[in-house]
């Protein structure tokens, strides 16, 4: 049982005796713990029963203070409107690190999701393109959620919604069949489609026919002609090999790739059923669906000349998603530049009768990337691609290895571990919605609030445990009853609500604050306090203490996906 559920209990236990009624439903989440430890390891604050009780909230805290009287597993203090509670720390020690090592790993983890499916669209690369950096968020905060929601005991189903559609391809197409060969390609990847199209581009600009070209060969992928659509799907073919290589780095994988070209046979039964409805409007001879009612504009369905939009393809998407994993949550890790496109999707959803949307599906939004004080953009050709900025990391966490430790095995596999693991946590590091600019000094900090010192105090808590191989003794607890390890302990005990609060708002910055914390809480530990000492006792639970750090921070650092190691 958690200590927030004993001290609920307790509470209510006390609230019944002092005031001869059921305490609130709520009792719980009303416990707080204090960020100064004088005023207790846990609070409970007396203001909101005020009015249920019709008395002042101190006067409230005594009464319950009273009413508790003398406990083995806290003792109890008024401060005002808050009644303190002071754990018996010998038993907090013991059932946190207890509560740790008996969890294999799995701290924090439930089976809360059980039975249930969330379908998670992210990364969405766009196809004959380079992955680059204006991805990575999407791609890196997605793929933390999927853990996350797995390690909640959810069924979880990966989507990248590839670009995959529009005259761009048949522009490619074109460009490929006028200067380009398979040799070429072969030859080139992904970088040699990008500059046949930024060719098609400048010469379209001084032969006007280009884009006619362009319109036929796309006009052709959508009739099914077999040599568009052979050379369409070997661009496909290209371009996931390409980016299936960031992926593994990353160590990221999906369970679908169905893109934008998948739901082409899947949008008319969409429109069919918003004619059937009444839904569709006609507007300068395009068809739109009116949400003047909901404050924003139309939503465009058909354009005059009875072309697609992404709304169409998103509204099919969504209803073959539901169809097929009938989802209990459907999130969607975009930009907030789409935050309009979102709202008009599931307002629309919601008016064609899916009263599932408004709980089932959200729109994960995030901020902007920029790189050293520098915004980024395709347009002006500044931009980072992502297999040349991991490995960017990878270099330059291996210079300061070699300065650092040149004597450190494995050199190349901890610079990886340690320049990709410093990448992923810069960028899950704060509020998603958050616009963040990345410098390479920041991130590769071993100092600072970053994934290189959270990995490095893992390392160390390994090399503690190393040189305390040789005990073998029953822990005193009582050791670890100073102000110092409590905060480490109060810090590992907050993981499995951070977890939780990090999955109900869908915000992985909490786990990298979590193990943030976890890492200082053990660094000043570390420095304060002697672990391996001539009291065998005392050293085993210091060295448990370690372990259980150990394990946590290997946990959350996993649910980011980054890697421990054992030396650094």
């Amino acid at each position: 049982m958690l200590w927030h559920e004993r001290i609920a209990d307790i509470i209510k236990n006390a609230y019944f005796k002092a005031f001869n009624q059921e305490a609130p439903e709520e009792t719980l989440q009303m416990i707080e713990q204090p960020p100064d430890s004088s005023l207790g390891d846990f609070a409970f604050p007396c203001f909101r029963l005020a009015k249920t009780l019709h008395n002042a909230p101190n006067k409230i805290a005594e009464k319950l203070n009273e009413a508790i009287g003398e406990n083995n597993m806290v003792t109890t203090e008024t401060k005002g409107a808050y009644l303190n509670f002071f754990v018996n720390r010998k038993a907090f020690a013991n059932s946190v690190i207890d509560e740790v090592i008996s969890s294999k790993g799995s701290y924090g983890s439930s089976k809360e999701g059980e039975g249930k499916t969330c379908c998670i669209d992210f990364s969405s690369i766009n196809i004959a393109k380079r992955f680059h950096i204006g991805h990575i968020s999407s791609t890196l905060i997605g793929a933390a959620l999927s853990r996350l929601y797995a390690f909640k005991g959810w069924n979880v189903v990966r989507i990248n919604h590839l670009g995959d559609w529009g005259t761009q391809f048949g522009k490619m197409i074109a460009a490929y069949k006028l200067w380009g060969s398979k040799e070429m390609v072969e030859e080139g990847g992904v970088q040699a489609l990008s500059d046949l199209y930024v060719r098609f581009h400048e010469e379209s600009e001084k032969d006007n026919s280009l884009d006619d070209l362009g319109r036929e060969w796309f006009k052709k992928i959508e009739d099914g002609d077999e040599e568009a659509l052979s050379i369409f799907e070997y661009f496909k073919e290209l371009t996931l090999k390409d980016a299936k290589k960031v992926y593994d780095r990353l160590g990221i994988e999906f369970d679908s790739y169905a893109g934008e070209s998948f739901y082409n046979d899947k949008m008319q039964p969409v429109i069919d059923e918003l004619q059937e409805k009444g839904l569709l409007v006609e507007s300068d001879g395009a068809w739109v669906v009116d949400l003047s009612d909901e404050n924003m504009p139309p939503c465009l369905i058909l354009k005059s000349d009875g072309a697609t939009l992404y709304a169409t393809r998103d509204l099919a998407a969504a209803l073959y998603r539901k169809k097929t994993y009938d989802f209990s949550k459907c999130l969607y890790v975009v930009a907030y530049e789409q935050d309009l496109h979102f709202r008009q999707l599931f307002a629309v959803l919601k008016k064609m009768g899916y009263d599932w949307v408004d709980e089932q599906m959200e729109h994960v939004s995030f901020g902007m990337v920029g790189y050293e004080g520098e915004a980024l953009s395709t347009r002006r050709g500044n931009v980072i691609y992502l297999d040349d900025l991991l490995q960017k990391s990878v270099e330059k966490a291996l210079e300061i290895l070699e300065e650092k430790n040149p004597n450190i095995e494995d050199k190349q596999l901890v610079a990886k571990q340690v320049g990709i693991g410093a990448l992923i946590f810069t960028m899950l590091q704060n509020n998603r919605i958050k616009d963040i600019d990345f410098w390479w000094d920041r991130a590769l900090n071993f100092d600072g609030e970053t994934g290189p010192y959270v990995q490095y105090t893992y390392a160390r808590c390994s090399s503690v445990i190393e040189k305390g191989s040789h005990i073998d003794a029953a822990p005193d607890y009582s050791a670890l009853c100073d102000d110092i390890t409590m905060e480490v302990l109060k810090a590992l005990y907050r993981f499995p609500m951070a977890v939780s609060d990090a999955l109900f708002r869908n915000e992985p910055y909490l786990i990298t604050r979590c193990v943030t914390d976890i890492a200082k809480a053990y660094n000043r530990y570390y420095y304060e306090q002697r672990i391996l000492t001539d009291d065998y006792s005392a050293s085993a639970a210091r060295l448990l203490l370690s372990r259980a750090t150990k394990e946590v921070i290997q946990t959350g650092l996993s649910l980011l996906g980054i890697e421990t190691p054992e030396k650094m």
